[in-house]
Order: C-alpha cells, then structure tokens, then sequence
C-alpha cells in the first residue's frame, strides 16, 4: 500500500511538471526513476517498464497546416542509464537505402534529440536516428557549425529500431557517465530538442532537401522550420 501511495504521488508530480511551465518557462518533462536489475547487457525496457513511464505526445508540426501523424515519446532512466522511447505513426515510411557516410541518414524518417550544456548553445549534441536504429550524431555551435566528425563517446549509446505495421518504434540508450562527462546533466535536469523528420518521398537530384513536415516538442516560434535555435528546447526532469 506504501509503495502505491508513493507510485500516485510521484505520477501526480510528474504530471503537474509535465503540463505545466518551470520558472523559466521551459516546458518540461519529468523522467521517473525505474528500479529493476539490468544485468550486464543493455537492452531495451519491457513493455511493463515503460507502462510506469509518463507518455507525451504533446508534438506540433509548426509550419505545416495538414494533418500531422501521431508521435508518442517516453523517459525512464536509473543509476546508469537514461532510456528513451519513440513510438512513431507513419503511413508511408521512407529510408534510403544506399548510406554511403552517416550524414546520408537526413534522407530518411526519423526521430531526433538535442542536448545542450549552455542556453546560448555554445555546445550541444544532436542524434538523428532512423527507424533502422541507424545514427547521425554530431555536435554544433550557435548558429549551425556542425562537427560531423564529432561522435557520442563509443560504447555510450545504443539504439534499437523496430519497424511495425503503420510505423515504427526507435529505443535510445545513453549511458548517465557520457550524459555527465559532456557536461549535459545539471542538478537533475538536462535540456533538450525533442523532434521528428516525417516524409513521403524519397529526395533525389531533383529534390536533394526531400519534403519533411518537421514535427516538434518545443515550438521554437521562428518563421522557417530551425531546431537548431534556443527556443526549440525544453527540459527533462530526473526524478529521484
């Protein structure tokens, strides 16, 4: 009986945070704490894991008025891991199907996350991920000084991709030591860009840039589609 008090409350704060806005009017997110042995292997959560997680689909498609398809993210994380969810809807899902280096994955649906250290965006790290589990990361700098080069320290991030019919599901693993190591993690809070790529054609000579609706947490209120700007972030809230 504790232990369901304790579960409610938790639920019940978590989503007062999750409604609602910080101080500084961030959105935010609160990540619950999951207990359970997670052995040597890292792996996805089960089903009955993430069922103790806050589902938000709180997304727009900001500069695009048609319909949007359904995204759904969810964040669990415990002493070692943070663990991330995109449940994806896509009727018409797109992966290109000849990389040659890991920038060709922006051809491709996918789902996305950024991390800052500061909110002036002197640093911050971006993961673009198919629904293959196949990743761009690089880091940047205000305003779009990208290091490709750059990668998430090896051994650090994991991603799972399964395709379903009517869309796909990406898992993402990020190990608390890299989170901390980058400088991303501040008394329980990391900032992010949360966002998807959504299209139905594959881009060719013709159409190099394809046909994305640019799907959003945050909704960065600038004129032409941009994450890559402070406004598109919010927090994510570990909760103890």
């Amino acid at each position: 009986m504790k232990y369901i008090v304790l579960l409610t409350i938790a639920l019940v704060s978590s989503v007062y945070f999750f409604d609602g806005k910080m101080k500084n009017n961030m959105k935010a997110y609160t990540v619950l704490k999951a207990q359970f042995d997670e052995g040597e292997n890292v792996r996805p959560l089960s089903d009955d894991l993430w069922n103790q997680s806050i589902v938000m689909t709180d997304f727009s498609q900001p500069w695009r008025h048609e319909p949007m398809q359904e995204t759904s993210f969810r964040a669990l994380h415990t002493d070692k891991y943070l663990y991330l969810r995109y449940d994806v809807k896509d009727n018409d899902l797109i992966i290109f199907d000849n990389y040659q280096n890991k920038r060709d994955i922006i051809r491709s649906d996918r789902v996305e996350i950024f991390l800052r250290k500061d909110a002036d965006l002197d640093r911050y790290y971006c993961l673009e991920v198919d629904p293959n589990g196949a990743i761009l990361d690089f880091s940047a700098t205000h305003y779009r000084q990208f290091d490709d080069d750059w990668t998430w320290p090896k051994g650090h991030l994991f991603t799972y991709g399964t395709i379903m019919e009517g869309g796909y599901r990406l898992d993402m693993i990020l190990s608390k030591e890299s989170l901390e190591n980058l400088g991303l993690v501040k008394e329980n809070v990391l900032e992010a860009g949360i966002f998807r790529a959504d299209t139905d054609m594959v881009s060719d000579a013709e159409n190099p840039d394809g046909d994305f609706k640019w799907i959003t947490w945050v909704d960065p209120k600038t004129k032409e589609p941009d994450f890559h700007v402070p406004t598109s972030f919010g927090q994510l809230l570990l909760s103890e």
